[in-house]
């Protein structure tokens, strides 16, 4: 059963806040890298984002908080599904927000005309789930979320601060947790009514290893080109 909901945009440090909350006890986390790992959950978040109706419970089965992309998208939903449920918005400086997710989930995740975009479909050629995944942000992050419009940085964070402001004003104070994850233990633990642990906050630098690994992803994809380069047509 959910029982914290990250509200907050992906690249607010979510990804740390999915390992603080499992460190917590509030683990499984789901997470936009939880398609990943469970390619076959795609199925039914492209159902909720196509508007159809969706046993959130269902979705969910087996966590017990969620953060990120898609699901931060859903807050209303998910807020409704489980009334009982915390929620966490987790917030960052808009200009530093939106030069991270332009360097990471969109340069890697939205799809792009010319040789950016032949390697992609090469990539996804190898990675068949990456596709899916690729088409799920398309729709839910670049079009409907950013309305198309993500290339125009200004346009782009009055959406991100809009939605933090959505969030602000329709949860309960009393169950809503603003949050910056620099903030470390603290706020986070009262607010849950947990005890800090006796470590560091996970303050995890996602940014450089998405980068790595994507890059490590073409590395590949590029090299078994050249190797097999009877499969040109992945490039046209």
């Amino acid at each position: 059963m959910v029982q914290v909901i990250g509200a907050g945009m992906g690249r607010t440090g979510t990804y740390s806040m999915q390992a603080a909350l499992v460190r917590l006890g509030y683990g499984p986390c789901h997470h936009m890298s939880s398609l990943g790992e469970y390619p076959e959950s795609i199925a039914h978040w492209e159902a909720a984002v196509r508007g159809e109706q969706v046993d959130w419970k269902d979705l969910l089965a087996g966590y017990q908080s969620a953060v990120d992309w898609p699901v931060c998208s859903f807050w209303r939903e998910l807020a409704d599904a489980y009334p009982d449920a915390k929620v966490v918005l987790t917030v960052r400086e808009p200009r530093s927000w939106y030069a991270s997710a332009r360097k990471t989930i969109y340069r890697y995740m939205a799809r792009k005309p010319g040789i950016e975009g032949a390697i992609m479909r090469l990539e996804e050629r190898l990675y068949p789930s990456l596709r899916r995944r690729r088409a799920l942000c398309e729709r839910l992050i670049w079009e409907n979320t950013f309305e198309g419009r993500f290339d125009e940085p200004e346009e782009a964070m009055k959406i991100f601060e809009r939605h933090n402001s959505a969030v602000r004003e329709t949860i309960d104070p009393d169950r809503l947790l603003v949050y910056d994850v620099r903030q470390g233990w603290q706020p986070l633990c009262d607010f849950l009514g947990v005890e800090i642990p006796d470590e560091p906050f996970p303050h995890l630098n996602v940014a450089d290893s998405f980068v790595r690994s994507a890059v490590r992803r073409r590395r590949r994809a590029l090299t078994l080109r050249k190797m097999h380069p009877e499969e040109g047509s992945a490039i046209r």
